[in-house]
């Protein structure tokens, strides 16, 4: 198998599992590779980490699993490889136009979030095509609650935003006065309205990192 996880977040994580836990986790990716149609590719699994060294994270954007449709899902929450807006994501953009006044491109892509420090972490970094949530066990929870944990004892000034139940799962980890933690509701469809439109979480994240001198997020796509 082709992992690539980058050498910071490996050291950090080295000691944070014991030799059962990462067997049985590479053992069972293994499989599920072999056997079944997984997103995203294998090699863009820990794309949400690879994209900013622990000490370089400056927001955190949790989702839930990747998208179970070809060719969309690419190791970010709530981007889209394919260039085809989900509704969550229409959603998102729209709260980003009402917040900061800026038009959205066509484009799905948030890799530009992710190079300027927004890791965009879904819970379960792996899916089943066509069957949401069906990775949504208990060793990709274990795992992401200790990439938050380890985000959590962080000394910079990070914001974690959480949008939905699942993601303000998190929030009992989250007890670091440097931080900002801001929740909603979640941008789908069926729960936006609640809270979730309004929320200006955008300028808010920003705000509060050019109050601690960190540069601040360019939200435009």
């Amino acid at each position: 198998m082709n992992y690539k996880l980058s050498t910071e977040w490996s050291e950090k994580l080295k000691d944070r599992f014991d030799i059962e836990y990462k067997r049985n986790l590479f053992s069972w990716l293994e499989e599920e590779y072999k056997t079944k149609s997984i997103f995203p590719p294998k090699e863009k699994i820990f794309n949400a980490l690879n994209f900013a060294n622990p000490n370089d994270v400056k927001v955190v954007i949790i989702g839930q699993d990747p998208y179970h449709t070809f060719g969309q899902a690419d190791g970010l929450a709530f981007s889209c490889h394919n260039g085809t807006p989900q509704p969550s994501l229409r959603n998102i953009f729209k709260e980003i136009n009402d917040d900061l006044g800026l038009t959205m491109s066509t484009s799905t892509d948030l890799t530009p979030w992710a190079k300027q420090g927004v890791m965009l972490l879904n819970t379960s970094l792996t899916v089943v095509e066509h069957m949401p949530a069906s990775h949504s066990n208990k060793l990709w929870h274990t795992f992401t609650t200790e990439i938050v944990k380890i985000l959590n004892e962080l000394n910079q000034p990070i914001v974690f935003i959480l949008w939905g139940n699942h993601a303000k799962s998190f929030l009992p980890k989250l007890n670091n006065p440097n931080h900002l933690v801001l929740q909603s509701a979640h941008p789908s469809p069926f729960s936006a309205y609640n809270g979730f439109f309004g929320c200006k979480h955008f300028s808010k994240c920003n705000d509060f990192l050019i109050k601690h001198n960190v540069t601040p997020i360019n939200w435009q796509i």
